[in-house]
């Protein structure tokens, strides 16, 4: 699913948002982001503090174990069983209603998002192989996505590509997967086999679970009922760092605020015309008519780093529009 709703648009998002139901899911109106959060997050930690993993199996595995993530309720024989709440560690991430295409202006209201590293890919961060994604790379992974109550909507068997900074997009509904995501760290080097697939050893494996404000949250997507808080398993096998425009800056990099969410940040903004776009995806981040490559770079096209500020003002040339 969420490779295919990175190609979904904006119309088909209105449709699935204004219909009435889908798959016998009820349809309510959007409701506020600062009354699901806290409600999300009730039952998120009613759901830690009532389920396990095995966690055994991974402290000792077994010969032949798969080294995936299975969740089960902890009673009868599984009553002495530690919940996952001890296991999870957490972070606040803030999500505006303009993000969700809400009506009701909210700004910064804080989301919890849980995460569990399991394995953390080879070597752990130490090693030059083990990496971990930011939210504007791309990275190949396996997953499974289930609501709370273990029904799966979504998965992938085989390891799939997703660009992280897309699913951030208004339209996806997943900011949670790509915050999550790189809370984990990747496998060793990819081996070629002789059949054309591609091997990872010892890759990140974990959990994530996160409020419906960073997932769907009032649209109804197939599986997933509206304001439903979401958790997929991970296997991380690699990453590629991104420069989605092109203009010689990563695009992590064009995060200029720093809060993880690339759409909110355009310094011109205010000049652009028609079609806007945030800095990761504009070639001209200060619209001064000066590419960004060619105010980073030197006469021989080698990028300058840090890169220049002319004016010593504190603002590179290529967000400065007073230089060019």
């Amino acid at each position: 699913m969420l490779k295919r709703i990175l190609f979904v648009g904006f119309i088909v998002f209105l449709a699935l948002s204004c219909g009435n139901d889908d798959e016998g899911f009820e349809s309510i109106p959007p409701r506020l982001l600062a009354e699901v959060s806290p409600e999300n997050d009730e039952e998120i930690r009613e759901f830690l503090d009532t389920h396990f993993f095995n966690y055994e199996e991974f402290e000792t595995p077994p010969l032949e174990f798969d080294f995936k993530i299975r969740i089960d309720t902890i009673a009868g024989d599984n009553s002495d069983k530690r919940p996952l709440a001890e296991f999870m560690r957490d972070t606040v991430i803030t999500v505006s209603s303009f993000e969700l295409l809400l009506g009701e202006e909210e700004t910064d209201v804080p989301h919890t998002l849980y995460y569990l590293s399991l394995r953390p890919g080879i070597g752990g961060a130490a090693s030059p192989e083990g990496r971990k994604p930011t939210v504007a790379d791309s990275v190949f992974v396996r997953y499974e996505g289930k609501t709370l109550d273990g029904s799966s909507f979504d998965g992938a068997d085989n390891p799939v590509w997703f660009d992280l900074a897309r699913l951030q997009d208004l339209t996806q509904g997943f900011r949670g997967f790509a915050e999550g995501v790189p809370k984990f760290v990747t496998g060793g080097a990819p081996i070629s086999n002789p059949d054309g697939t591609v091997d990872v050893e010892d890759f990140g494996i974990g959990l994530i679970i996160f409020p419906s404000g960073l997932g769907s949250f009032s649209t109804i997507r197939s599986g997933i009922p509206q304001y439903s808080p979401l958790m997929f398993t991970i296997d991380l096998f690699t990453l590629n760092e991104t420069d989605h425009d092109g203009d010689g800056v990563p695009s992590i990099q064009e995060d200029v605020d720093g809060n993880r969410y690339l759409y909110d940040d355009n310094t011109d903004f205010e000049s652009e015309t028609g079609v806007r776009f945030a800095n990761f995806q504009d070639p001209d981040d200060d619209g001064d008519g000066v590419l960004t490559r060619d105010e980073i770079s030197d006469s021989n096209g080698n990028i300058i780093f840090p890169y220049p500020d002319s004016n010593n003002d504190g603002t590179p040339d290529y967000l400065d529009p007073d230089v060019n």
